[in-house]
């Protein structure tokens, strides 16, 4: 069984990043769930990303995702959802011993955090096809190179226009999309 970071999005740790967990955990697999913003959630991306810049993103966010694992295996499977992306995928490229990297609704080129991605690090990459950020902010884009460099790399598009679909706390969830990914994220911890 695989030992997972999940890093959650810009609304915060809310119900539904916790309910993926439990998923994962329900499946025999180990799962930490960091929460970078200490127990504060938000209504709307606006406002979480509004508190991670006064935070100090993304610099503040990559150090809270360094933190976070500083005390955990090194071979761990880096999961993250929208800005969880950036530590989850930082995390993934630099630290030594990196099992793989789940990254959900964001990516940013390669180049941000090294010259290439790692030899032998499984990655996957999950977005709907119109979704105004992930598609609209030029992220499928960078995942796109990611997954044809990587050796072990996927990119799976689900038709939508949600950004936090696999979030079932939020008006945005898409179950059926959701059960997917599930599966997917299973294949890749297997």
């Amino acid at each position: 069984m695989a030992e997972v970071v999940l890093f959650h999005h810009a609304q915060g740790l809310t119900a539904g990043i916790v309910a993926f967990a439990d998923a994962l955990r329900r499946a025999g697999h180990t799962v930490h769930t960091p929460d970078l913003f200490d127990g504060r959630t938000f209504d709307s991306i606006e406002a979480g990303m509004a508190f991670a810049t006064e935070l100090g993103f993304p610099g503040e966010i990559l150090d809270r995702g360094a933190r976070a694992v500083a005390d955990l295996p090194a071979e761990l499977v880096y999961a993250g959802f929208s800005l969880g992306v950036l530590p989850a995928q930082m995390l993934a490229q630099t630290r030594p011993g990196a099992r793989g990297a789940l990254l959900c609704y964001s990516c940013v080129p390669v180049t941000e955090f090294g010259a290439a991605w790692p030899a032998g690090v499984p990655v996957q990459v999950h977005g709907m096809d119109a979704d105004p950020i992930f598609v609209g902010e030029g992220d499928i884009d960078a995942a796109r190179d990611l997954v044809a460099e990587a050796k072990d790399g996927e990119l799976f598009l689900y038709p939508g226009d949600q950004h936090y679909f696999a979030d079932s706390s939020l008006p945005t969830y898409d179950p059926e999309a959701t059960a997917l990914l599930i599966r997917r994220t299973l294949d890749l911890l297997g």
